[in-house]
């Protein structure tokens, strides 16, 4: 079973949207945690713990420097994130769900959606990427675009700039973007992003 922080008990679940939360490489759920000052009332949020052993901390596969990945690790996190996934929405009563990560987070929210476009209502990815990949090229649906948010530090070291422009492209083709940027951030998540990531949570995933 994954491991996972909620934002909210059980009891108090059923008839919100889920935003399901992805963090980034070496890291765990609970620097995600900040995030849940931001959700709007009738949102509950879950951080999940990536599978993958980084040295005592967590990701969701084997990344290099300049990002690149095993494709079937990547699936392989996909398939345990459906899979825990997928019996949550049938017994929870969620009204929806939607999608946030960081950093490596990202890669494997955006994943996500191209493997299922049609089963989240909007998504958030955060000084992060799209994985740039042949076979997930082929499942790409822009009629199927969702809202998307998209903050960074243009200055983000930690990024490629091939990777940078792949993902700015990816998603100006395959969803609704609202990109932001904020100066002097870095590779974090920043007070003024959060703020704006509820914003937009509030405005996409209205009742």
């Amino acid at each position: 079973m994954m491991a996972a922080a909620w934002s909210r008990p059980e009891h108090e679940r059923a008839g919100t949207e889920l935003l399901v939360m992805l963090h980034g490489y070496g890291s765990s759920e609970q620097k995600l945690l900040p995030l849940f000052s931001a959700l709007p009332p009738h949102v509950t949020g879950v951080a999940l713990r990536g599978h993958f052993d980084v040295g005592g901390t967590f990701g969701w596969f084997l990344l290099d420097p300049l990002l690149g990945s095993d494709f079937t690790e990547v699936l392989d996190s996909v398939n345990k994130v459906f899979a825990w996934l997928d019996p949550v929405l049938a017994g929870g009563g969620f009204s929806g769900v939607s999608l946030l990560g960081f950093s490596q987070g990202m890669a494997l929210a955006t994943t996500l959606l191209r493997l299922r476009p049609r089963a989240f209502r909007a998504a958030v990815g955060l000084s992060g990427f799209v994985l740039e990949h042949e076979l997930l090229a082929l499942t790409d649906e822009p009629e199927a675009a969702v809202p998307f948010f998209w903050g960074r530090d243009v200055r983000d070291g930690l990024i490629p700039a091939d990777a940078v422009r792949y993902t700015a492209a990816w998603l100006q083709a395959n969803t609704l973007l609202t990109a932001r940027t904020y100066p002097g951030m870095g590779h974090r998540i920043g007070r003024d992003e959060i703020r704006d990531v509820g914003i937009f949570l509030a405005r996409y995933l209205a009742r």
